[in-house]
C-alpha cells in the first residue's frame, strides 16, 4: 500500500494515510478494535475504548456534515437505532468533523445517537480507511464551498472512505464495509441484518479438531 506521512497538526503526532481512497486498507475481520482518542460533540476530551465501554458496537466513519451522501445515511441510521440498542449494540457515528461541526449536524438531522470528532484523523489511520485529499480535488471543493480546514481545524486534509464496522463486546471486528466511492453506502437494513446475525452467533465456524 502506498501510503503518505502526513502531519496532523505542528503539535499532533503524524498519521499514515493513503495516497487515495483506492489505496486504503482497512483492518480485516478478526482484527482487534484500535484504542485511539476521540473528542465528544462538547469538545470533550475520550477515546473510542471509553464510549464502546465494553459492550458491543457499529462504527460508522463518514466524510462531514457538509456531504450530501453522509446526511442521508446519518438520518438512514436513526431508522435502526432503537432496534440495534435493544440487542445491546451501541450506534456511534465518527468523522474528521471537529465538535462544533457535529454539534450543526447534530442539531440538523436531529440525530439520536453518539457523533465523535476524529479531527486529528487518528481513528481514521488506525481503522485504515483515512486518506489524503489531493490538491486538485481540494480546489474542486473550495469551489463548491467545501473548506476541509475550517470542518476538521486540521491541515491534514485526510478523509475516510466511507465505513461501517460492527465490533463484538470482546472488541473484536466482526463486519466490514468500505467503499471508494463515496456515493455507494450500506443500508440501514443491511447493517441491522449484520448486527443480529452478529448477535445471535453462539460460536464461530471452526474446522472440527
Amino acid at each position: 500500500m502506498t501510503v503518505v506521512l502526513m502531519a496532523a497538526s505542528a503539535s499532533a503526532a503524524a498519521v499514515e494515510l493513503a495516497a487515495s481512497a483506492e489505496q486504503v486498507r482497512p483492518l480485516l475481520l478478526g482484527s482487534k478494535m484500535p484504542e485511539v482518542a476521540l473528542r465528544t460533540i462538547d469538545g470533550k476530551q475520550t477515546s473510542l475504548r471509553t464510549q464502546v465501554d465494553g459492550k458491543p458496537a457499529i462504527l460508522v466513519f463518514y466524510r462531514g456534515g457538509w456531504c450530501p451522501y453522509c446526511n442521508l445515511q446519518l438520518s438512514d441510521l436513526r431508522l435502526i437505532v432503537k432496534d440495534v440498542e435493544a440487542l445491546g449494540y451501541r450506534l456511534i457515528a465518527i468523522s474528521p468533523d471537529r465538535p462544533e461541526e457535529l454539534s450543526r449536524t447534530m442539531s440538523k438531522d436531529k440525530l439520536d445517537y453518539i457523533l465523535l470528532s476524529d479531527s486529528k484523523a487518528e481513528a481514521l489511520a488506525a481503522f485504515g480507511i483515512g486518506f489524503r485529499v489531493d490538491d486538485a480535488t481540494l480546489e474542486k471543493y473550495h469551489g463548491y464551498g467545501i473548506d476541509l480546514e475550517k470542518a476538521s481545524g486540521e491541515g491534514h486534509h485526510a478523509l475516510p472512505v466511507p465505513s461501517v464496522f460492527i465490533v463484538d463486546a470482546q472488541g473484536i471486528l466482526q463486519f466490514s464495509y468500505s467503499h471508494p466511492d463515496y456515493t455507494v453506502r450500506v443500508p440501514g437494513s443491511v447493517v441491522l441484518a449484520a448486527a443480529k446475525a452478529i448477535a445471535g452467533r453462539k460460536q464461530y465456524l471452526k474446522p472440527e479438531s
